[in-house]
Protein backbone atom coordinates (compact mmCIF):
# COMPACT_ATOMS: atom_id res chain seq x y z
CA UNK A 1 0.00 0.00 0.00
CA UNK A 2 1.56 3.48 -0.88
CA UNK A 3 2.12 5.77 1.77
CA UNK A 4 -1.09 8.11 1.81
CA UNK A 5 0.30 11.06 3.95
CA UNK A 6 -0.75 14.46 2.79
CA UNK A 7 2.72 16.01 3.98
CA UNK A 8 6.07 15.09 2.93
CA UNK A 9 8.74 13.44 5.24
CA UNK A 10 10.68 16.15 7.02
CA UNK A 11 13.75 17.01 6.09
CA UNK A 12 15.60 17.14 9.12
CA UNK A 13 18.33 20.28 10.10
CA UNK A 14 20.32 22.63 11.98
CA UNK A 15 18.81 24.87 14.31
CA UNK A 16 18.63 28.36 12.92
CA UNK A 17 20.29 29.92 15.69
CA UNK A 18 22.79 27.14 15.41
CA UNK A 19 23.13 27.55 11.51
CA UNK A 20 23.40 31.19 11.31
CA UNK A 21 26.81 31.14 12.74
CA UNK A 22 28.17 28.13 10.22
CA UNK A 23 29.33 27.51 6.94
CA UNK A 24 28.01 23.64 7.34
CA UNK A 25 25.16 22.17 5.34
CA UNK A 26 21.32 23.40 6.43
CA UNK A 27 19.86 19.98 5.76
CA UNK A 28 21.58 17.30 7.12
CA UNK A 29 19.70 14.32 5.01
CA UNK A 30 17.27 11.83 4.78
CA UNK A 31 17.71 8.18 6.90
CA UNK A 32 17.39 4.87 4.80
CA UNK A 33 14.20 4.74 6.73
CA UNK A 34 12.98 8.09 5.88
CA UNK A 35 13.74 7.68 2.14
CA UNK A 36 11.96 4.69 1.74
CA UNK A 37 8.93 5.97 3.43
CA UNK A 38 8.77 9.42 1.54
CA UNK A 39 9.39 7.18 -1.15
CA UNK A 40 6.33 4.90 -0.64
CA UNK A 41 4.43 8.37 -1.21
CA UNK A 42 4.98 8.09 -4.96
CA UNK A 43 2.01 6.71 -6.71
CA UNK A 44 4.05 5.77 -9.91
CA UNK A 45 1.76 6.98 -12.16
CA UNK A 46 1.00 6.01 -16.03
CA UNK A 47 2.08 9.21 -17.94
CA UNK A 48 4.81 10.37 -15.36
CA UNK A 49 3.96 14.51 -15.26
CA UNK A 50 7.11 14.88 -13.36
CA UNK A 51 9.60 13.54 -15.64
CA UNK A 52 8.26 16.38 -18.04
CA UNK A 53 8.85 19.00 -15.92
CA UNK A 54 12.52 17.75 -15.23
CA UNK A 55 14.81 20.09 -17.86
CA UNK A 56 17.09 16.41 -18.22
CA UNK A 57 13.94 14.00 -17.97
CA UNK A 58 15.31 12.31 -14.92
CA UNK A 59 13.18 9.18 -14.65
CA UNK A 60 11.50 9.88 -11.43
CA UNK A 61 9.37 7.19 -10.60
CA UNK A 62 11.50 4.36 -11.71
CA UNK A 63 14.13 5.48 -9.32
CA UNK A 64 11.55 6.25 -6.38
CA UNK A 65 10.49 2.40 -7.16
CA UNK A 66 13.99 1.32 -6.29
CA UNK A 67 14.06 3.50 -3.01
CA UNK A 68 10.98 2.16 -2.07
CA UNK A 69 12.60 -1.09 -2.13
CA UNK A 70 15.39 -0.38 -0.54
CA UNK A 71 17.80 -0.92 -3.64
CA UNK A 72 19.69 2.53 -3.36
CA UNK A 73 22.47 1.18 -6.03
CA UNK A 74 19.46 0.84 -8.56
CA UNK A 75 17.80 3.73 -7.85
CA UNK A 76 21.20 5.83 -8.12
CA UNK A 77 21.75 3.73 -11.61
CA UNK A 78 18.17 5.13 -13.15
CA UNK A 79 19.11 8.59 -12.09
CA UNK A 80 22.43 8.94 -13.73
CA UNK A 81 21.23 7.54 -16.86
CA UNK A 82 20.22 11.40 -17.59
CA UNK A 83 21.56 13.21 -14.90
CA UNK A 84 25.15 13.28 -14.08
CA UNK A 85 25.12 15.42 -11.05
CA UNK A 86 22.37 14.33 -8.75
CA UNK A 87 23.85 15.21 -5.15
CA UNK A 88 23.78 18.66 -6.79
CA UNK A 89 20.95 18.96 -8.74
CA UNK A 90 18.88 17.15 -5.46
CA UNK A 91 20.47 20.26 -3.56
CA UNK A 92 19.76 23.22 -5.68
CA UNK A 93 17.22 22.75 -8.22
CA UNK A 94 13.97 24.31 -7.62
CA UNK A 95 11.77 21.10 -7.59
CA UNK A 96 8.92 22.79 -6.16
CA UNK A 97 8.73 24.78 -9.66
CA UNK A 98 9.97 22.26 -12.33
CA UNK A 99 9.32 18.04 -11.13
CA UNK A 100 7.37 18.97 -8.23
CA UNK A 101 5.12 21.07 -9.55
CA UNK A 102 3.82 18.27 -11.52
CA UNK A 103 3.33 15.70 -9.16
CA UNK A 104 -0.18 14.22 -8.44
CA UNK A 105 0.34 14.21 -5.31
CA UNK A 106 0.77 17.72 -4.74
CA UNK A 107 -3.17 17.92 -5.78
CA UNK A 108 -4.65 17.40 -2.41
CA UNK A 109 -1.25 17.96 -0.27
CA UNK A 110 2.62 18.19 -0.63
CA UNK A 111 4.17 16.90 -3.95
CA UNK A 112 6.79 13.82 -3.17
CA UNK A 113 9.81 14.80 -2.11
CA UNK A 114 11.72 14.49 -5.26
CA UNK A 115 14.66 16.58 -4.78
CA UNK A 116 15.17 15.48 -1.37
CA UNK A 117 15.15 11.05 -2.80
CA UNK A 118 17.80 11.96 -5.24
CA UNK A 119 19.84 13.97 -2.92
CA UNK A 120 19.36 10.62 -0.55
CA UNK A 121 20.61 8.04 -3.34
CA UNK A 122 23.44 10.35 -4.14
CA UNK A 123 24.85 10.73 -1.31
CA UNK A 124 24.49 7.21 -0.25
CA UNK A 125 26.23 6.09 -3.16
CA UNK A 126 29.25 8.43 -2.23
CA UNK A 127 29.54 6.54 0.85
CA UNK A 128 28.99 3.50 -0.03
CA UNK A 129 28.94 2.73 -4.11
CA UNK A 130 32.01 1.65 -6.16
CA UNK A 131 32.53 4.38 -9.18
CA UNK A 132 33.67 1.69 -11.84
CA UNK A 133 34.70 4.30 -14.56
CA UNK A 134 36.23 3.29 -17.84
CA UNK A 135 38.57 5.98 -19.78
CA UNK A 136 36.33 5.19 -23.69
CA UNK A 137 38.32 4.54 -26.49
CA UNK A 138 39.60 7.34 -28.65
CA UNK A 139 37.17 8.40 -31.70
CA UNK A 140 40.38 10.47 -32.83
CA UNK A 141 38.47 14.08 -32.55
CA UNK A 142 38.50 16.61 -30.39
CA UNK A 143 36.02 19.36 -28.58
CA UNK A 144 37.15 22.34 -25.78
CA UNK A 145 34.27 23.35 -23.52
CA UNK A 146 34.89 27.09 -22.44
CA UNK A 147 33.89 27.14 -18.88
CA UNK A 148 33.07 24.47 -16.17
CA UNK A 149 29.95 25.60 -14.35
CA UNK A 150 26.98 23.14 -14.87
CA UNK A 151 26.76 23.64 -18.51
CA UNK A 152 29.98 22.71 -19.73
CA UNK A 153 30.24 19.66 -17.17
CA UNK A 154 27.40 18.16 -18.43
CA UNK A 155 28.23 18.83 -21.99
CA UNK A 156 32.17 17.23 -21.36
CA UNK A 157 30.69 14.31 -19.56
CA UNK A 158 28.35 13.11 -22.29
CA UNK A 159 30.98 13.32 -24.95
CA UNK A 160 33.72 11.80 -22.90
CA UNK A 161 31.48 8.74 -23.05
CA UNK A 162 31.48 9.18 -26.77
CA UNK A 163 34.95 9.23 -27.14
CA UNK A 164 35.97 12.29 -27.65
CA UNK A 165 38.93 13.92 -26.37
CA UNK A 166 37.89 16.74 -24.46
CA UNK A 167 39.34 19.93 -22.86
CA UNK A 168 37.60 21.94 -20.18
CA UNK A 169 39.02 25.65 -20.05
CA UNK A 170 38.07 27.67 -16.74
CA UNK A 171 38.89 31.10 -16.10
CA UNK A 172 39.28 30.37 -12.41
CA UNK A 173 41.88 28.85 -10.37
CA UNK A 174 39.34 26.31 -9.61
CA UNK A 175 36.41 24.24 -11.33
CA UNK A 176 33.16 24.32 -11.04
CA UNK A 177 32.38 27.62 -12.22
CA UNK A 178 28.85 28.83 -9.83
CA UNK A 179 28.84 25.38 -8.14
CA UNK A 180 32.16 26.76 -6.53
CA UNK A 181 31.98 30.45 -6.41
CA UNK A 182 28.49 31.21 -6.29
CA UNK A 183 26.36 28.67 -4.23
CA UNK A 184 27.69 28.65 -0.59
CA UNK A 185 29.05 25.64 1.62
CA UNK A 186 26.07 26.06 3.63
CA UNK A 187 23.80 25.21 0.55
CA UNK A 188 26.31 22.77 -1.58
CA UNK A 189 29.44 21.60 0.57
CA UNK A 190 32.13 22.20 -2.34
CA UNK A 191 33.71 18.30 -2.01
CA UNK A 192 30.48 17.16 -4.15
CA UNK A 193 31.19 19.56 -6.64
CA UNK A 194 35.19 18.17 -6.77
CA UNK A 195 34.03 14.81 -6.89
CA UNK A 196 31.62 15.44 -10.12
CA UNK A 197 35.26 17.14 -11.78
CA UNK A 198 37.04 14.33 -10.59
CA UNK A 199 35.18 11.87 -11.86
CA UNK A 200 35.48 13.58 -15.35
CA UNK A 201 39.49 13.62 -15.42
CA UNK A 202 39.38 9.87 -14.41
CA UNK A 203 37.44 9.89 -18.43
CA UNK A 204 40.12 11.42 -19.63
CA UNK A 205 38.76 15.22 -19.60
CA UNK A 206 41.29 17.61 -18.98
CA UNK A 207 40.56 20.77 -16.91
CA UNK A 208 42.67 23.72 -17.47
CA UNK A 209 42.58 26.87 -14.80
CA UNK A 210 43.32 29.89 -14.79
CA UNK A 211 42.57 30.13 -18.84
CA UNK A 212 40.72 33.38 -19.72
CA UNK A 213 39.34 33.03 -23.32
CA UNK A 214 39.20 35.91 -24.81
CA UNK A 215 42.50 36.89 -23.22
CA UNK A 216 44.98 34.32 -22.49
CA UNK A 217 43.33 31.91 -26.19
CA UNK A 218 40.31 32.96 -28.34
CA UNK A 219 37.96 30.89 -29.74
CA UNK A 220 39.22 31.10 -32.98
CA UNK A 221 42.92 29.84 -31.68
CA UNK A 222 41.28 26.71 -30.08
CA UNK A 223 39.45 25.75 -33.75
CA UNK A 224 42.67 26.91 -35.58
CA UNK A 225 45.53 26.82 -34.19
CA UNK A 226 44.92 23.80 -31.56
CA UNK A 227 42.51 21.92 -33.70
CA UNK A 228 39.37 21.02 -31.74
CA UNK A 229 36.63 20.20 -33.93
CA UNK A 230 34.67 21.76 -31.87
CA UNK A 231 33.49 24.52 -29.02
CA UNK A 232 30.87 24.83 -26.19
CA UNK A 233 30.87 27.92 -24.56
CA UNK A 234 29.64 27.83 -21.10
CA UNK A 235 30.92 30.46 -19.91
CA UNK A 236 27.98 31.38 -18.10
CA UNK A 237 26.95 35.32 -17.04
CA UNK A 238 29.01 36.84 -14.64
CA UNK A 239 28.93 40.60 -15.07
CA UNK A 240 26.88 42.26 -12.41
CA UNK A 241 24.09 45.16 -13.09
CA UNK A 242 24.36 47.87 -10.75
CA UNK A 243 21.10 50.58 -10.24
CA UNK A 244 23.40 53.74 -11.20
CA UNK A 245 22.82 55.21 -8.10
CA UNK A 246 25.14 57.79 -6.21
CA UNK A 247 27.47 55.92 -4.11
CA UNK A 248 28.01 52.72 -5.92
CA UNK A 249 31.90 53.68 -6.46
CA UNK A 250 32.17 53.82 -2.46
CA UNK A 251 34.60 51.47 -0.41
CA UNK A 252 31.80 48.88 1.27
CA UNK A 253 29.83 48.21 -2.11
CA UNK A 254 29.87 44.91 -3.79
CA UNK A 255 28.03 43.08 -6.82
CA UNK A 256 27.15 39.83 -5.17
CA UNK A 257 29.14 37.89 -7.27
CA UNK A 258 32.34 39.29 -5.92
CA UNK A 259 30.89 39.09 -2.38
CA UNK A 260 29.97 35.06 -2.71
CA UNK A 261 33.13 34.51 -4.72
CA UNK A 262 35.45 35.97 -2.11
CA UNK A 263 33.30 34.05 0.29
CA UNK A 264 32.51 30.91 -1.15
CA UNK A 265 35.62 29.97 -4.10
CA UNK A 266 38.42 32.14 -1.86
CA UNK A 267 37.26 31.32 1.48
CA UNK A 268 37.30 34.71 2.87
CA UNK A 269 35.20 33.27 5.97
CA UNK A 270 38.71 31.69 7.33
CA UNK A 271 40.96 34.10 8.99
CA UNK A 272 44.52 32.86 7.52
CA UNK A 273 42.94 32.92 3.67
CA UNK A 274 44.24 36.09 2.61
CA UNK A 275 40.82 37.43 0.51
CA UNK A 276 39.28 39.57 3.10
CA UNK A 277 36.00 41.29 2.87
CA UNK A 278 34.85 44.09 5.06
CA UNK A 279 34.57 43.11 8.33
CA UNK A 280 30.86 44.44 8.12
CA UNK A 281 28.94 45.00 11.15
CA UNK A 282 25.68 46.15 9.04
CA UNK A 283 24.70 44.79 5.33
CA UNK A 284 22.33 45.57 3.36
CA UNK A 285 21.82 43.49 0.40
CA UNK A 286 19.57 44.48 -2.81
CA UNK A 287 17.66 42.03 -4.48
CA UNK A 288 15.23 39.26 -3.77
CA UNK A 289 16.58 36.37 -5.95
CA UNK A 290 18.54 32.99 -4.81
CA UNK A 291 21.88 34.75 -4.76
CA UNK A 292 20.20 37.74 -3.13
CA UNK A 293 19.20 35.04 -0.45
CA UNK A 294 22.67 33.27 -0.36
CA UNK A 295 24.50 36.73 -0.10
CA UNK A 296 22.46 37.43 2.65
CA UNK A 297 22.92 34.48 4.39
CA UNK A 298 26.52 34.13 4.49
CA UNK A 299 26.64 37.83 5.90
CA UNK A 300 24.59 36.82 8.57
CA UNK A 301 26.99 34.06 9.50
CA UNK A 302 30.15 36.42 9.15
CA UNK A 303 28.76 38.12 12.22
CA UNK A 304 26.90 41.28 10.76
CA UNK A 305 23.25 42.57 10.98
CA UNK A 306 21.52 41.78 7.41
CA UNK A 307 18.94 43.65 5.75
CA UNK A 308 17.41 42.18 2.15
CA UNK A 309 16.11 45.63 0.04
CA UNK A 310 13.81 44.92 -2.33
CA UNK A 311 11.55 47.18 -3.71
CA UNK A 312 8.38 44.43 -4.74
CA UNK A 313 6.35 42.99 -1.61
CA UNK A 314 7.28 39.25 -0.48
CA UNK A 315 4.87 37.43 -3.01
CA UNK A 316 7.26 38.73 -5.97
CA UNK A 317 10.41 37.74 -4.54
CA UNK A 318 11.57 35.19 -7.30
CA UNK A 319 14.10 32.85 -4.59
CA UNK A 320 12.85 29.99 -3.84
CA UNK A 321 10.63 30.30 -0.98
CA UNK A 322 12.38 27.64 0.81
CA UNK A 323 15.51 30.22 0.98
CA UNK A 324 13.41 33.18 2.05
CA UNK A 325 12.13 30.80 4.24
CA UNK A 326 15.14 29.49 6.07
CA UNK A 327 16.64 33.43 5.97
CA UNK A 328 14.27 34.80 7.78
CA UNK A 329 14.56 31.96 10.18
CA UNK A 330 17.99 32.58 10.82
CA UNK A 331 17.39 36.15 11.61
CA UNK A 332 17.87 38.45 8.06
CA UNK A 333 15.43 41.61 7.76
CA UNK A 334 13.31 41.84 5.05
CA UNK A 335 12.69 44.91 3.80
CA UNK A 336 10.12 44.81 1.71
CA UNK A 337 8.59 47.78 -0.79
CA UNK A 338 12.15 49.67 -0.45
CA UNK A 339 14.01 50.59 -3.11
CA UNK A 340 17.51 52.19 -2.43
CA UNK A 341 18.42 55.50 -4.57
CA UNK A 342 21.46 56.63 -2.26
CA UNK A 343 24.43 55.30 -0.73
CA UNK A 344 25.73 57.51 1.85
CA UNK A 345 29.21 58.48 2.30
CA UNK A 346 30.70 58.75 6.01
CA UNK A 347 33.00 61.57 4.45
CA UNK A 348 35.62 58.98 3.73
CA UNK A 349 34.64 57.37 0.90
CA UNK A 350 33.38 54.95 2.59
CA UNK A 351 29.69 53.49 3.59
CA UNK A 352 27.78 54.41 6.04
CA UNK A 353 24.08 54.02 4.97
CA UNK A 354 21.83 53.32 1.90
CA UNK A 355 18.67 55.61 1.49
CA UNK A 356 15.70 54.43 0.47
CA UNK A 357 11.86 55.43 -0.62
CA UNK A 358 8.87 53.26 0.64
CA UNK A 359 7.44 51.84 -2.66
CA UNK A 360 3.24 50.40 -3.13
CA UNK A 361 2.35 48.54 -6.53
CA UNK A 362 0.44 49.83 -8.83
CA UNK A 363 -0.21 47.54 -12.48
CA UNK A 364 1.54 44.18 -13.53
CA UNK A 365 4.90 45.17 -16.01
CA UNK A 366 5.84 42.81 -18.82
CA UNK A 367 7.50 40.20 -15.92
CA UNK A 368 4.04 39.92 -14.92
CA UNK A 369 4.29 41.45 -11.47
CA UNK A 370 2.77 44.36 -9.89
CA UNK A 371 5.43 47.49 -10.75
CA UNK A 372 6.61 49.11 -7.87
CA UNK A 373 5.81 52.85 -7.67
CA UNK A 374 7.67 55.11 -5.21
CA UNK A 375 5.85 57.25 -2.41
CA UNK A 376 7.08 60.63 -2.61
CA UNK A 377 8.74 62.23 0.39
CA UNK A 378 9.06 58.52 2.22
CA UNK A 379 12.81 58.77 2.33
CA UNK A 380 14.62 57.08 5.18
CA UNK A 381 17.87 55.95 5.78
CA UNK A 382 19.38 52.24 6.82
CA UNK A 383 22.36 52.62 8.39
CA UNK A 384 25.03 49.79 6.93
CA UNK A 385 28.46 49.67 6.65
CA UNK A 386 28.28 47.02 3.36
CA UNK A 387 25.92 47.56 0.76
CA UNK A 388 25.84 44.25 -1.75
CA UNK A 389 24.27 44.08 -4.70
CA UNK A 390 22.05 41.46 -6.40
CA UNK A 391 19.95 42.51 -8.87
CA UNK A 392 20.66 40.45 -11.60
CA UNK A 393 24.04 39.40 -14.07
CA UNK A 394 24.66 39.60 -17.95
CA UNK A 395 27.27 37.18 -19.64
CA UNK A 396 30.83 38.88 -20.06
CA UNK A 397 31.21 40.53 -23.09
CA UNK A 398 35.08 39.20 -23.57
CA UNK A 399 34.44 36.17 -25.81
CA UNK A 400 31.83 37.30 -28.31
CA UNK A 401 34.12 40.09 -29.18
CA UNK A 402 36.97 38.41 -29.58
CA UNK A 403 35.36 35.92 -31.75
CA UNK A 404 34.44 35.72 -35.51
CA UNK A 405 30.53 35.28 -36.30
CA UNK A 406 28.85 35.02 -33.33
CA UNK A 407 25.62 37.09 -32.66
CA UNK A 408 24.04 38.24 -29.58
CA UNK A 409 20.72 39.67 -28.49
CA UNK A 410 20.44 43.16 -27.29
CA UNK A 411 20.80 41.69 -23.39
CA UNK A 412 24.74 40.11 -24.56
CA UNK A 413 23.63 36.75 -24.54
CA UNK A 414 24.28 34.43 -27.66
CA UNK A 415 21.87 33.52 -30.26
CA UNK A 416 21.47 29.64 -30.74
CA UNK A 417 19.16 27.31 -32.65
CA UNK A 418 17.16 26.01 -29.64
CA UNK A 419 16.90 22.75 -31.39
CA UNK A 420 20.54 21.92 -31.70
CA UNK A 421 22.52 24.41 -29.17
CA UNK A 422 24.76 25.76 -32.35
CA UNK A 423 25.35 29.55 -32.71
CA UNK A 424 25.65 31.39 -35.63
CA UNK A 425 28.50 29.81 -36.31
CA UNK A 426 29.56 26.50 -37.44
CA UNK A 427 30.78 24.28 -35.28
CA UNK A 428 30.42 26.42 -32.25
CA UNK A 429 28.06 25.41 -29.61
CA UNK A 430 26.86 27.40 -26.56
CA UNK A 431 24.23 27.00 -23.66
CA UNK A 432 23.58 27.94 -19.94
CA UNK A 433 23.67 31.33 -18.52
CA UNK A 434 25.57 32.66 -21.84
CA UNK A 435 22.59 32.39 -23.59
CA UNK A 436 19.66 32.29 -21.33
CA UNK A 437 21.07 34.89 -18.61
CA UNK A 438 21.20 33.82 -15.03
CA UNK A 439 19.16 31.09 -14.65
CA UNK A 440 19.07 27.31 -12.88
CA UNK A 441 21.88 24.49 -12.82
CA UNK A 442 19.47 21.75 -14.04
CA UNK A 443 18.34 24.14 -16.89
CA UNK A 444 21.60 24.85 -17.74
CA UNK A 445 22.54 21.20 -17.63
CA UNK A 446 19.94 19.73 -19.95
CA UNK A 447 21.05 22.65 -22.32
CA UNK A 448 24.81 21.16 -22.29
CA UNK A 449 23.35 17.66 -22.94
CA UNK A 450 21.53 19.23 -25.67
CA UNK A 451 24.58 20.49 -26.95
CA UNK A 452 26.76 17.19 -26.48
CA UNK A 453 24.19 15.17 -28.94
CA UNK A 454 24.38 18.18 -31.34
CA UNK A 455 28.00 18.12 -31.47
CA UNK A 456 28.17 14.37 -31.75
CA UNK A 457 25.51 14.50 -34.58
CA UNK A 458 28.01 17.65 -36.13
CA UNK A 459 31.24 15.86 -35.78
CA UNK A 460 30.06 12.27 -36.86
CA UNK A 461 28.59 13.01 -40.29
CA UNK A 462 31.45 16.26 -41.03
Amino acid sequence: MPNMSLEKVKMPEQAPDIRNKNFKEVATGYTAEMAIEEAGRCLNCKHKPCVNGCPVNVRIPEFIAEVAKGDFLAAYKVITTTNALPAVCGRVCPQESQCESKCVRGLKGEPVAIGRLERFVADWYMENGKDEIVKPESNGKKVAIVGSGPSGLACAGDLAKLGYDVSIFEAFHTAGGVLVYGIPEFRLPKTIVQKEIDKLSAMGVKVMTNMVIGKVLSVDELIDDMGFDAVFIGSGAGLPSFMGIEGEALVGVYSANEYLTRINLMKAYIENYDTPIKNSKAVAVVGGGNVAMDAARCAKRLGAEVYIVYRRSEEEMPARLEEIHHAKEEGIQFKLLTNPVKIVNDGTGKVCGIECLEMELGEPDASGRRRPVAKEGSNFVIDVDTVVMSIGTSPNPLIRSTTKGLETNKKGCLIVNEDTMQTTREGIYAGGDAVTGAATVILAMGAGKKAAESIHEYLKNK
